[in-house]
Order: C-alpha cells, then structure tokens, then sequence
C-alpha cells in the first residue's frame, strides 16, 4: 500500500491548483493549449482529476491534432447530416451542455471513436457498411456515450504518468488502429492496457440503446450493426479489422445488447424510426466522395 507523505500531498494539490490554471479559459496558457501538441494538455492534467473545463481543453487540443492529421469528409451535406443525427441524441444526455462536434473520417475502415469534450469522430467506411440509419445511429449513440460516461477522462486521471501518451493516443482517439498507419506513433509495451475495458464497452452500448431510444430512433440497429461486422469479418476482415482491434466484439454482445432492448418499456404516441430515404441520399453521396490520399513515403530512418 502507498502512504502519501504532507510533502507530496503538498506537492498534489499545488500541481492540481496549477493545472486547473493553465487550462482556464480565460488564461494565456489556454489560449497556447489550443493549438499545443495534446500530450502537453493531458500531461497537466495526470495525477489530480478533471473538471469539466478541462476535459473541453484536452479534447479540444486532440481534435486539433486529429483535424490536421486525419484526412476528414469535407462535404457540407454530409457534415450536416451526420452532425444533426448525432445532436439529435446529444442533446438528451446528462451532457447536453457540452459543445459537441461530429466529423466524418475519410477512411474505409469501419470505425469510429470519440475523444474527451463531445468531439466524435466516424469513419466514412462506418457510414457506407451500415445498411439502416438506426445502425449507423447505433454506432454513434455507443461513442456518445463514451463521452457520457467520462471513460477516458477517467483513464487520464488513474494513468500513470509514462502511459499517457498510449492512453490518449490509442484510447481516447483509437488512433492506434482506425487511421491505418496516418499517425506515427510509437505503441509501448503497454499499449494493450489503454484499451477500453469490457464494461466501459458494456456501458456505452447501453447508452446508445438509450441515446437512440431518446432521439426516437429504433435501438435494433446498434446488435444489428454488430451482427453485420461479425457477418463481414468472415468474407471481408480487413474491412472491419480497426472495429474489431478497438470494439472487441463476438455473439454475447450482441445478445446482451438486445436483452437490454426486449427490457426496454415501451415507447407510447411514436414509431421509432428504422430508416430513411435521406440517410441513402447520403450514403450514395458519400460513396462517391474521393477517396483519401495516399499517405506520403515514411522517410528513411537515419
């Protein structure tokens, strides 16, 4: 067991104290964390935990990073679409007051994945796989509620120092995998420990059964979802492979997820929405988006 000494409980709480006051709004150095590398802005923050203002500056610091790496959908009909899906369910969570984001990634890969302060990122591949709007709403309800739930903010404050560069890299933007290479990054040894546990995965889902419900849209398409990339691993694996590295998924999720659903009351005065014309219009749109460039020759290590 450790014992915490007066001196370095000392030390804890003046580094808290000044952590807090290098991410206030309303500071110089906030202004600098914006457009700092997002290991700096996370680094402040190990050891002591986050407020809500300083989630919003981290995660801000990491979409930033993101958004210049990441080759993003820069397609106003497309942004909008999926932004008012998502804040469609945004809106009804215990974190209604975050100023949530919603991208799409130019990749193929089917994934998505969200970062601290409602910055939520999905992968084009997500959108032109799902056959249903509530499957890809599924999807983005289960990374909502990533946020909800504070899963990475709370793996940032229990992190070790030497492993904040892994959970943030890989966890918090599952950049590790979902980017095929985009990012270069160095993946320690322990790596594997930064991954999402099965019940932080376990309590997304049930958030995006709910944060569907909510939105009146149908629950079904997030175990649906789910049994069509367990369906698609077996002729298309490396399609799905980034989902699968990051959303560790087999036929006991998907079954937990639709007895969450059958236990559900039910939704008096509406039809809950399975489809629409609007979300085809939109995936035919999408799929005839360019796709991303190719990524530039790795420079010889000298």
């Amino acid at each position: 067991m450790k014992v915490e000494t007066a001196a370095r409980r000392s030390w804890r709480a003046d580094h808290c104290h000044r952590s807090r006051a290098a991410l206030d709004p309303r500071s110089r150095a906030a202004r600098f964390v914006a457009v700092c590398a997002v290991l700096v802005s996370v680094a402040t923050a190990v050891a002591c935990s986050v407020s809500q203002e300083q989630e919003h500056a981290i995660g801000a610091a990491d979409a930033a990073q993101i958004d210049s790496e990441m080759p993003l959908v820069r397609d106003t009909v497309i942004e909008q679409f999926v932004t008012a899906l998502g804040k469609s369910m945004a809106k009804n969570t215990s974190r209604a007051d975050l100023d949530w984001h919603f991208s799409v990634v130019n990749s193929p890969e089917v994934n998505a994945f969200a970062i601290p302060g409602g910055f939520i990122y999905v992968n084009r591949g997500a959108i032109e796989q799902a056959d249903r709007l509530d499957e890809i709403a599924g999807i983005m309800g289960h990374e909502i509620g990533h946020v909800v739930r504070r899963h990475s903010v709370k793996q940032i404050e229990q992190a070790e120092k030497g492993q904040v560069a892994v959970v943030l890299l890989c966890t918090l933007t599952q950049a590790c995998r979902t980017i095929g290479g985009r990012l270069a990054i160095r993946i320690g040894a322990d790596a594997k420990s930064a991954h999402y546990s099965q019940h932080d995965e376990a309590e997304a889902d049930s958030e995006g059964v709910v944060n569907t419900v909510r939105a009146g849209i149908d629950p079904e398409g997030l175990p649906s979802f789910f049994q069509k990339l367990l369906d698609t691993r077996a002729q298309q694996p490396t399609i799905v492979e980034s989902f699968f590295s990051t959303h560790p998924t087999d036929q006991s999720r998907v079954s937990a997820t639709r007895k969450q659903i059958e236990a559900l009351p039910p939704v008096s005065g509406q039809d809950l929405m399975r489809d629409t014309p609007e979300f085809h219009a939109i995936q035919a749109r999408m799929k005839a988006y360019p796709p991303p460039p190719p990524p530039p020759p790795q420079q010889p290590k000298r």
